[in-house]
């Protein structure tokens, strides 16, 4: 799975990409140069290993007449851009009204800019293929459309002093990461809070969570770790997850002391 996660429906789409291609009598190369895909990128997405673009869906739809069969995977195929144990979370990310966060050890992905979160993938073990990078990068930054959708999402996030500190990617992405911070921190349904590392008493010990209240459903706990996730529904768990999050909030500084505090760090670099 940590190279190129050739998932069963990436193969079944690339299998029906090269139905349609063989039915319209053209070869990989000659899909190619209609799509703009050299014949490497055409086989590689006919094998499943490469998740093709929404709008290169659309055009090879239309030129190998497939009746919008091809069209109709566009919303999977960008599922499959997370990896597997990520893909539930993603689908009630996208339609939550409230996420609230708690970090411990890299800034949250909503939060990540471009550099800050190939960085992460990068650094990966066993390493990703730079095409399952590339992939995973481009999922992140359009999960950061949420910061758009109307009406607003309430969106909390407490951070961890440490992680502010750790100069992932070096020293310019860190600094380029914590300019974001006080950039999004400035949205009105947005508090990013931080938590020093001189708190004596830390109510999020366990390690981080999220939680997420779909439109129209009852809040869920997220919990991810070592390539493994979990979703959590039981109101019970669910409540004891979201009573201990408002306890590390008001242990963490405010917003505005974090966004203080933030400008100092930056400061220092």
């Amino acid at each position: 799975m940590a190279g190129t996660e050739r998932s069963p429906f990436l193969r079944g789409f690339g299998r029906q990409v090269r139905l349609f291609r063989e039915q319209a009598g053209l070869t990989q190369a000659e899909l190619g140069a209609l799509v703009g895909y050299s014949a490497d990128q055409v086989a590689s997405v006919e094998c499943g290993r490469r998740i093709p673009k929404p709008e290169l869906v659309d055009k090879a739809d239309e030129v190998l007449g497939a009746g919008g069969v091809l069209g109709a995977m566009k919303e999977e195929l960008a599922h499959a851009r997370y990896p597997a144990f990520f893909r539930d979370a993603a689908r009630l990310e996208a339609v939550a009204v409230e996420v609230q966060v708690y970090d411990t050890h890299v800034v949250n992905g909503l939060l990540q800019t471009e550099d800050y979160a190939r960085a992460t993938f990068t650094m990966r073990r066993p390493h990703l293929d730079e095409e399952v990078i590339e992939q995973r990068v481009a999922a992140r930054m359009e999960r950061q459309a949420i910061f758009g959708t109307r009406p607003a999402p309430l969106l909390g996030f407490v951070i961890e002093e440490s992680v502010l500190r750790r100069p992932f990617g070096g020293v310019q992405v860190l600094r380029g990461q914590l300019e974001q911070l006080l950039l999004v921190g400035e949205k009105r349904n947005v508090e990013i809070q931080v938590m020093p590392l001189s708190r004596e008493d830390n109510a999020g010990i366990d390690g981080p969570f999220t939680l997420m209240t779909p439109r129209g459903s009852e809040q869920i706990a997220y919990l991810e770790g070592q390539g493994r996730s979990t979703l959590l529904t039981d109101r019970e768990e669910v409540r004891a997850i979201a009573a201990r999050y408002g306890i590390i909030r008001a242990q963490a500084l405010t917003p505005r002391e974090s966004s203080i505090f933030i400008e100092k760090l930056l400061g220092e670099l």
